[in-house]
């Protein structure tokens, strides 16, 4: 009998040693997948701000062509920057609708319409917008024609969309 309960307790040791060696590599692989995950929020955390800073410069974009617009349709005699960027919906100098800017944008940075307008030296009249966001740009180079400058930006404050006219390319 007691030859039998000596090797009992052996086969119970082995499987209790067993089932503590699958516990720890239970933890292993659960260690293993929260740090795949963590990386893989990352990962989408910067994608995601990549795509909304490449929604950036198409917004910036259609606010320069709006206040190019603007300042190309203007009568003898007026202002040729608007005063508010509801001007740019309607324009104010016609008596009929005449629109340079489809809708106000939100701002892909902040998702709100929180633009920080870059004003006349006189501060009448707005020359320019910007975002609100003060984080550094993820793009800091191979801009297009229309945004020249942004290279040298430290944050998205920087990233300034003026009326330009185009370049001829050569």
């Amino acid at each position: 009998m007691k030859r039998f309960n000596a090797m009992r307790s052996g086969t119970t040791r082995r499987k209790a040693q067993a089932r503590g060696y699958a516990y720890l590599a239970l933890l292993i692989l659960i260690a293993i997948i929260g740090v795949a995950a963590a990386a893989t929020m990352q990962l989408g955390a910067i994608y995601q701000r990549r795509e909304a800073e490449k929604e950036l410069l198409i917004t910036g974009g259609e606010f320069q062509r709006a206040l190019l617009s603007y300042a190309l349709a203007t009568p003898v005699g007026q202002p040729n920057q608007p005063r508010t960027l509801d001007d740019l919906l309607r324009d104010p100098r016609y008596p009929n609708v005449v629109r340079h800017l489809r809708k106000l944008y939100a701002d892909p940075m902040t998702g709100k319409a929180d633009w920080e307008m870059v004003r006349s030296p006189d501060g009448q009249t707005i020359v320019g917008i910007h975002s609100a966001s003060k984080a550094h740009p993820i793009q800091v180079a191979r801009f297009a024609g229309e945004f020249a400058g942004f290279e040298s930006a430290k944050s998205y404050l920087d990233w300034v969309f003026v009326a330009r006219l185009p370049v001829a390319v050569r």
